[in-house]
């Protein structure tokens, strides 16, 4: 095969379902298009990428670590208690540390596919190492809120929304001192060091910040209502709409159970594919519900199933390890979650309010801005009572407010395609010509 030159592309992810899924949809559609593609990831997802029909390279230095794998490799995570220290241990040993591994593997696969441009998830720790060391331009994907630092903002990590006054503001300066600079200081010159081993200039940045100033361009899943407002947004960053999971093309019947017909109310409960504890909301929600006239439909990740199904026998409750969420999310009234960014953002999508508590993995961020834009009802906590559950599904489902601020979003959803924006960004960096001004919806194209 003698691909045409400019036309060769690199994915990579961090091994987590919301950095990989996402990314999905944008690789198909380039894949599409003409490009040839691909992609470095865990062996976690060698199969989802053989289906998409690209060529999947593994992880061969750098180490798996994923949700399998995690409390093997890193047993001591599970004893760490509070918030940032629990985010301080994650940047070191899932993030930074993998670095120069990520490099060495991609490194040796450029000998086999020398690839024209690099696609990875804004956390994947490899792109200064492919931008610097390997002269090759870098498109990164916002697969979260943006983390970027901000003197208008907190400190991310945090989950505070923007400050409405002078002391808040003056708090906020302060936090953003204490944290950045004493409380992710190890973080920080963990980072640094392994750069400088490498000879690749950071200029003291922090993670947050490195992830925007060493890619070409930064795409943002999402839209600008669903970010807070800052003055100094890095000239990088695109908002490209909301970036979802390929939809898988089968054969079978979409979901369907005829009880979404019986009840007047359906609530669709998660807390993702990471978290196998479910006594953090699987259950407290159960509590709250099994007796109500709604019909509960919970996913757990494959987490507990069979148990829980014993536990909880009652007509109005569904437990399935997974259901596909664009299928079952048309049917849902309001949305329980720990806050993955990619079912939050399939939720506005689908208009349907939500109600969110998380606070790991950076969850908080996530939640925060669906209690400040009113999408919502943010819980704020990891481990939210059976009480609050049921008092904020009640709230949600009364008050239109909650609804009618997720359509507004939602409409807003409907001006971008991500996909083709991708695309058209694409083109700008393998002919190295840069789009001054950003697209802000497929009309202006």
């Amino acid at each position: 095969m003698n691909p045409k030159k400019g036309r060769r592309i690199l994915f990579a992810n961090v091994p987590a379902d919301g950095h990989f899924n996402p990314l999905t949809s944008l690789a198909a559609h380039l894949k599409a298009e003409g490009y040839e593609i691909a992609w470095y990831s865990s062996g976690l997802y060698a199969e989802k990428i053989r289906q998409l029909g690209i060529l999947h390279f593994p992880f061969r230095k750098a180490m798996d670590i994923n949700a399998a794998t995690i409390d093997m490799i890193l047993p001591q995570r599970q004893k760490i208690k509070g918030k940032l220290a629990l985010l301080n241990f994650d940047m070191q040993e899932f993030f930074i540390r993998r670095g120069p591994e990520y490099y060495e593997d991609i490194a040796a696969i450029y000998e086999a596919f020398p690839f024209d441009l690099f696609i990875a998830d804004c956390a994947f720790t490899g792109i200064p190492y492919v931008k610097d060391k390997m002269g090759i331009s870098v498109l990164s994907i916002g697969i979260m809120p943006l983390m970027e630092t901000s003197r208008n903002l907190a400190p991310p990590g945090l989950g505070l929304p923007p400050a409405g006054t002078l002391f808040g503001k003056l708090w906020h300066r302060i936090l953003r001192k204490v944290i950045l600079d004493y409380v992710f200081r190890p973080s920080s010159r963990l980072l640094h060091q392994l750069l400088d081993e490498h000879a690749i200039y950071h200029g003291n940045q922090h993670l947050f910040d490195l992830a925007v100033t060493k890619s070409d361009l930064y795409l943002q899943s999402g839209t600008p209502s669903f970010e807070f407002e800052r003055e100094d947004l890095n000239e990088r960053v695109r908002f490209i709409g909301p970036v979802l999971p390929q939809k898988k093309i089968s054969n079978r019947k979409a979901w369907y159970d005829s009880r979404v017909e019986s009840y007047e109310r359906v609530v669709l409960i998660t807390q993702g594919t990471f978290e196998k504890d479910t006594t953090k909301l699987l259950e407290p929600a159960l509590e709250a519900l099994r007796n109500s006239n709604y019909l509960v439909i919970i996913t757990t990740g494959g987490y507990g199933t069979d148990r829980l199904r014993q536990q909880y026998l009652a007509p109005n409750i569904i437990i399935e390890d997974f259901i596909p969420f664009e299928e079952v999310m048309p049917y849902a009234d309001v949305y329980v979650s720990n806050g993955g960014y990619g079912g939050v953002l399939l939720s506005i999508q689908q208009e349907v309010p939500l109600v969110v508590a998380g606070m790991n993995e950076g969850k908080s961020e996530i939640n925060v801005r669906v209690g400040y834009f009113g999408l919502g009802i943010n819980l704020n906590t990891e481990r939210p009572t059976v009480k609050a559950i049921r008092n904020a599904v009640e709230i949600v489902l009364k008050e239109d407010a909650y609804r009618d601020n997720v359509k507004e979003m939602a409409r807003e959803f409907l001006q971008y395609q991500p996909a083709t924006l991708t695309s058209l960004y694409v083109r700008e960096l393998l002919l190295n010509k840069r789009i001054k001004e950003p697209v802000r919806s497929l009309s202006l194209i």
